[in-house]
């Protein structure tokens, strides 16, 4: 039934709420160590790097998340994410040097590295197609309500018993995960065709079949030649191929333009925005009113994420995020030359691209993420792609002071409107639709075809939804899986647990 899979994915997506957790921790933590514990960050930059540092740990996570994903499996990989997080979460509650929160800070960032990939493919490759959209937009609805009660709960929390608190939910994230199977298309690419069948019927989805002599039929018929000859999906000419490339490009652009927006140096300075903008509301108030749209948008992007599609929804979300970014400078500059009277136009302008970027940019990009990259190379190409990802969220909430110092706050909120402007521009040019298709079809996508040049449009490539008939002969008809995805070789890969 679809009620085991949104269980599964629920369940997966608290990894996502202990992401929150850790991206949000500082907005109020680091107000209450100033209060509670004055010497602990002796000074400004200090403080900035104990803000700003789990995205540099999260780099390193996700590029050991790939090896793990592929040896252990994308479920264990995310369980694995709780005991690093519990560790994390105790030496910051037990904290008497800035040294051990900037290493403890830097874990957290680690584990948020760990599970960024692992949890949303694991998502992605035990959903439908029909509803793979909502299923797969659950990891950001869930993150952005971590971020929201760690705002709820640090407006009256000393920063200590804050961590402690969030140390409970990261043991409880092990003892949800346990209970669910692997990943059905981890499964099949190790050869282990039983338990993907067991675990594909444990998760009623449908059309995944299991056929000992189909197996060996598609082993005979596989290019006329043994399957043992075939590359390794990991060698170089394996990887440089136009249906590697071309999802790995936009996959990283879209994750650029993510960060480009500016919205984690919205998530981490938020009460330090308000009041630099001269807002006449409460920074905390107005920081917990922002999370708390952005968790209502998070939401009521489920409900259109399959309907609308991916890509009119990102250019919506870009074009949202580049008015509200462009307001938000207008705030800034109306500030600087003493004009005091635009009252809650901060407030107005950081709800907007909040709702902006929750219906679009907030989640889509990890969906095809899921969706774009080929199965074989999955594990590698989404690690690759997390760190990436990372490594340019810290390098905008590290640049965002030097920004102001540099073009002046207003200036800095306008290049971040460019950006997002320019966001929309790659997406309608470049980004296809995927709504409604298998993943077998979408990576036809990028195929290079008989009366297409290697520069044409990637949906010019774009073909109907391939129909099951004759996977079915060869006793494989899940949508969630091509045929070829089960002669992945693995003669230099090690397969054992």
């Amino acid at each position: 039934m679809c009620s085991v899979r949104t269980l599964l994915s629920i369940s997966v997506s608290l990894s996502y709420f202990c992401i929150g957790l850790v991206r949000g921790y500082s907005a109020p933590a680091v107000p209450s160590m100033h209060e509670v514990n004055p010497g602990l960050l002796p000074d400004k930059n200090i403080a900035s790097w104990v803000s700003s540092i789990p995205p540099f740990g999260a780099f390193f996570g996700s590029l050991v998340a790939f090896p793990l994903m592929h040896k252990i499996g994308r479920k264990y990989t995310v369980m694995l994410t709780s005991p690093v997080w519990v560790t994390s979460w105790i030496l910051i509650a037990t904290a008497d040097h800035w040294k051990v929160l900037l290493m403890a800070r830097m874990l957290s960032g680690f584990g948020a590295g760990l599970t960024l990939p692992s949890a949303q493919i694991y998502v992605s490759e035990c959903s439908d197609p029909k509803i793979r959209g909502v299923i797969g937009s659950l990891p950001s609805l869930s993150m952005s309500a971590g971020i929201l009660v760690v705002y709820v709960l640090g407006k009256y929390l000393e920063w200590r018993i804050l961590a402690w608190v969030c140390c409970g939910i990261a043991c409880f994230l092990f003892v949800a995960v346990i209970c669910f199977p692997q990943s059905p298309v981890w499964l099949k690419t190790k050869k282990r065709y039983e338990k993907a069948h067991n675990s594909a019927k444990w998760l009623h989805l449908q059309g995944f079949t299991f056929d000992p002599k189909a197996q060996e039929i598609q082993k005979a018929v596989g290019n006329g030649h043994a399957v043992e000859k075939q590359e390794s999906p990991f060698s170089k000419s394996a990887l440089f191929r136009r249906e590697v490339l071309l999802p790995l490009g936009i996959g990283l652009a879209l994750l650029s333009i993510q960060q480009l927006s500016g919205i984690d140096a919205v998530i981490f300075f938020t009460v330090e925005i308000f009041r630099s903008a001269g807002s006449s509301m409460d920074g905390h108030l107005a920081t917990i009113i922002v999370g708390a749209v952005q968790v209502a948008s998070n939401f009521s992007s489920l409900f259109v994420v399959d309907r609308a599609g991916r890509k009119p929804l990102l250019i919506t979300s870009g074009v949202i995020m580049s008015l509200a970014m462009a307001s938000m400078g207008g705030a800034f500059h109306l500030n600087s030359i003493g004009n005091t009277c635009f009252g809650y136009l901060p407030l107005v302008s950081l709800i907007i691209f909040m709702i902006g970027f929750s219906v679009g940019f907030g989640s889509i990009p990890f969906l095809l993420m899921g969706e774009l990259f080929p199965t074989a190379q999955r594990s590698l190409l989404s690690s690759l792609a997390g760190s990436f990802n990372l490594a340019v969220m810290f390098a905008v909430i590290k640049t965002y002071h030097p920004l102001e110092d540099a073009i002046t706050t207003s200036g800095t909120f306008w290049m971040y409107s460019v950006l997002c402007a320019i966001g929309v521009i790659f997406v309608i040019a470049c980004v296809p639709e995927t709504k409604g298709r298998d993943l077998e079809s979408i990576h036809k996508l990028f195929e290079k075809r008989d009366g297409t040049s290697g520069g044409d449009h990637v949906e010019a490539a774009a073909v109907p939804p391939a129909t099951t008939t004759a996977a079915s002969k060869l006793g494989h008809v899940n949508t969630a899986m091509s045929t070829a995805d089960e002669i992945v070789s693995c003669d230099r890969v090690d397969t054992k647990l």
